[in-house]
């Protein structure tokens, strides 16, 4: 039996319908991000100084070491077509992979306990590569970093750099930081290379509203970090801890410093 065409065209279109109606509604494996806290590694949290050193006599310091973060939707939150539309678009929010942001799985319980357990081994592994670079007796100097409840390994670079300020500042008597408010992200090894993290656009972000005017990139993330460049936000790419000491040096003393 032959329908007519308005009642035909009505039977092809429910199915198309019912597929886009799914896709409104169905969750996708993706998270929302924003810009997250930032703290001062050279300052203190919750009345006690982030950054304790034993063993080896410190100095006082000016300026701040801010490491960075973002802020995520949950793995278990729902996250619709809409919503991912809707914040496309925002200079100050991203939609990430899923996968990319939780790569562990498992529950969100699971994951909290993973990435405290990953800024843990994050502050372990940045004493060392601090200790090992300032030619210091790990058996002597000891460190103990006072910011376990921020998850993730993306601080390890800031951490080091508060210990090399801390202990031997920019090696001429002054501040590593210059007095300035220097933020940053990236993970370090024990032998003071730097790893991309992610986010970096909203980082940056973050740095800039809490008052930084200087960010320190893994140079292997330097497109994405200008992409939503703050005005008046400088940007030095590091690869290594050296990388990081040398450069802002340089730019306490005037000379060439490396840029995106």
């Amino acid at each position: 039996m032959r329908l007519p065409r308005p009642a035909a065209l009505a039977v092809c279109a429910a199915p198309v319908l019912a597929l886009l109606l799914t896709a409104v509604l169905a969750p996708l494996p993706f998270v929302l991000a924003q810009p997250g806290l930032t703290a001062d590694v050279l300052g203190s949290r919750d009345g006690k100084s982030v950054i304790s050193i034993t063993g080896a006599p410190t100095r006082p310091t000016s300026g701040q070491l801010r490491m960075t973060t973002i802020v995520a939707t949950g793995p278990s939150e729902s996250v619709g077509l809409p919503t991912l539309v809707d914040n496309w678009f925002r200079s100050d929010r991203a939609v990430m992979p899923r996968e990319l942001v939780y790569p562990t799985g498992g529950s969100d319980k699971e994951i909290e306990r993973h990435n405290l357990e990953e800024m843990a081994k994050s502050q372990s592994t940045a004493t060392q590569a601090a200790l090992g670079y300032l030619h210091e007796d790990p058996a002597k100097v000891k460190v103990a970093l006072n910011l376990a409840d921020v998850g993730g390994p993306s601080a390890g670079l800031l951490f080091s750099l508060g210990i090399v300020d801390k202990l031997r500042g920019d090696g001429s008597g002054g501040d590593l930081t210059g007095g300035r408010s220097v933020a940053g992200t990236g993970t370090i090894d024990a032998d003071g290379e730097v790893g991309a993290v992610g986010g970096v656009s909203l980082k940056t972000q973050a740095a800039k509203r809490d008052g930084a005017s200087v960010f320190l990139v893994p140079k292997a993330e330097c497109g994405d970090a200008q992409a939503e460049l703050p005005e008046g936000m400088r940007l030095i790419p590091v690869t290594s801890l050296t990388d990081a000491v040398s450069s802002l040096r340089a730019l306490n003393r005037g000379g060439p410093v490396p840029s995106c």
